[in-house]
């Protein structure tokens, strides 16, 4: 009886710790200045398909960029302020160099980390990524990785 108590425990406990649910990301927000132009630079630049949202005032744009996922943008910013490369939003594209054509196609100034080049850099990894700015100066990247 002993041993079978201590089983079904170690059971419950396994399957306790299997199905617990770590947090997923549901939206990222980006707070802007001029929300014209951040909906048009998503929408054109990065090619984001725009969602509903629920607020209808005029100061929320709302963007699918996951299965689940959202990237929220904000009008109200008074100012654009100055944002490091090391927080930065990241994007994968099939083709980092066809990203980085539309990119040309468009005036967008991209580059390696720290800017000094136009050519996709490789991480160790081996994935290559390009990085740009938003017109509020939030950092992008883009690269090819596959999962």
């Amino acid at each position: 009886m002993k041993k079978i108590f201590s089983i079904l425990f170690i059971s419950a406990t396994i399957f306790i710790s299997t199905t617990k649910a770590q947090p997923v990301v549901n939206h990222i927000t980006v707070y802007v200045v001029d929300l014209n132009t951040s909906t048009s630079f998503y929408k054109d630049a990065m090619q984001l398909q725009q969602i509903p949202e629920p607020f209808h005032d005029n100061r929320h744009v709302w963007f699918k960029i996951g299965e689940h996922t959202q990237l929220h943008v904000v009008s109200g910013a008074k100012e654009v302020v100055p944002h490091d490369i090391n927080i930065h939003l990241a994007f994968s594209v099939p083709s980092v160099e066809d990203f980085a054509k539309h990119l040309d196609s468009m005036n967008i100034k991209y580059g390696n980390w720290a800017q000094t080049s136009k050519e996709p850099q490789k991480r160790p990894d081996g994935i290559k990524q390009i990085y740009f700015q938003d017109p509020d100066g939030y950092w992008i990247e883009v690269n090819d990785d596959k999962f």
